[in-house]
């Protein structure tokens, strides 16, 4: 108050902040706008689409170590000392049952990250699957190109190792039924002796579908010969409706530490890794080689998936040799990375050939995806 018993500026003030202390309706109008986007944003991270992003993953040096431990370990048999990188490529990816897209996350991969390229669910994930099954799948993926490329590397070294073909199962109203059993070793057939997938493919495509085969199978300790009826496959051929695996007995152990990785992509470079090991002198001649296929156990170089971002992540880590499976050349083509040679393989001595060149000075004129 002042000397007249009016209020002072300083009441009039504390009147004014009361009146501002309301909302204007600019001010309401921006917290609504505000308000919105938080929901949208909320919104577009929380909804979403059937689509695969994949980018560039971590590359592994086969020939060096992971987590302090070797990724490629041999027990029981003499190995050499090498040098060089011999690199398993990956991609991450995200989508499907584990790790499914959002809205935003596609919006980002479509404007933002040139490193993304996006696809359709569908091409990586079959409806219904769970996660649980991606993961049971990728992992026994993994394992089984581990183990042939134990098979594929010593036998490209000179080192036998035996195997037997099994009865891995019995397919629902297959011919064999009632005959064949699981766990079955298929010993001859049609008068053939087989040990190898290679072996029993060849005698049955010679098989008229339909006809009587005769099968001598080992049943645990018992030899027994069979009289197994056969029936038209897919493509026409003769077969019993099994499924089959090898079984191998290797001379010595391999350990491969791969680190939290999955799927079957890395087989050939773990093949090569494994024949680097066990053969004198450095495969790569101390150069740093990437790459990526499957390996299947006749030595064949399969196709894999995302070779683009491969090759990218490949260059980043300082590779300067690429090796590309045949099958994957077309999606390759155009987009190898600046100052990256990639050499096209179509199977373990293939690679191997490229390997010794690189060792011995090449640099070009080596077959790439052009």
């Amino acid at each position: 108050m002042d000397e007249h018993g009016k209020p002072t500026g300083g009441a009039q003030a504390g009147g004014n902040n009361i009146s501002g202390g309301r909302l204007s309706r600019r001010n309401t109008g921006l917290l609504v706008l505000a308000l919105v986007v938080v929901i949208a944003i909320a919104a577009l991270n929380l909804i979403h689409v059937p689509k695969v992003i994949m980018r560039p993953g971590p590359v592994t040096n086969t020939l060096g170590e992971k987590s302090g431990k070797p990724v490629i370990e041999v027990k029981g048999a003499k190995t050499y000392p090498t040098s060089g990188a011999l690199d398993f490529t990956t991609v991450s990816i995200a989508g499907g049952p584990q790790y499914p897209v959002s809205v935003m996350e596609w919006l980002k991969a479509k404007y933002i990250d040139d490193d993304a390229e996006i696809y359709p669910e569908e091409m990586w994930f079959p409806k219904g699957i769970t996660s649980k099954q991606v993961e049971q799948q990728s992992t026994a993926e993994m394992t089984n190109s581990q183990q042939t490329a134990e098979v594929v590397a010593m036998r490209a070294a000179g080192v036998t190792v035996p195997e037997t073909i099994r009865v891995a199962q019995l397919q629902k109203g297959a011919a064999a039924t009632g005959k064949l059993e699981v766990k079955d070793v298929l010993v001859e057939l049609n008068g053939k002796k087989v040990s190898t997938l290679e072996s029993v493919s060849t005698v049955m495509h010679k098989v008229k579908a339909g006809t009587t085969v005769p099968v001598t199978v080992k049943r645990g300790t018992k030899t027994m010969h069979l009289k197994v009826p056969t029936s038209a496959g897919e493509d026409g051929h003769a077969v019993f409706g099994i499924a089959i695996t090898p079984a191998y007995k290797f001379p010595y152990e391999v350990k491969v530490n791969a680190g939290d990785v999955g799927g079957p992509s890395a087989g050939t470079m773990f093949t090569l890794a494994i024949y680097d090991l066990l053969t004198p002198g450095a495969l790569t001649g101390g150069h740093k080689v990437a790459g990526t296929g499957t390996m299947s156990e006749d030595g064949s170089v399969g196709p894999i998936g995302g070779i683009r971002q491969k090759m990218l992540g490949a260059e980043r880590s300082g590779a300067k040799f690429f090796l590309a499976p045949k099958s994957d050349c077309s999606e390759a083509k155009g987009h190898e990375p600046d100052g990256l040679t990639v050499i096209r393989i179509d199977n373990v001595q293939d690679a191997i050939g490229a390997l010794k060149q690189i060792a011995a000075g090449r640099t070009t004129g080596f077959t790439g995806c052009g």
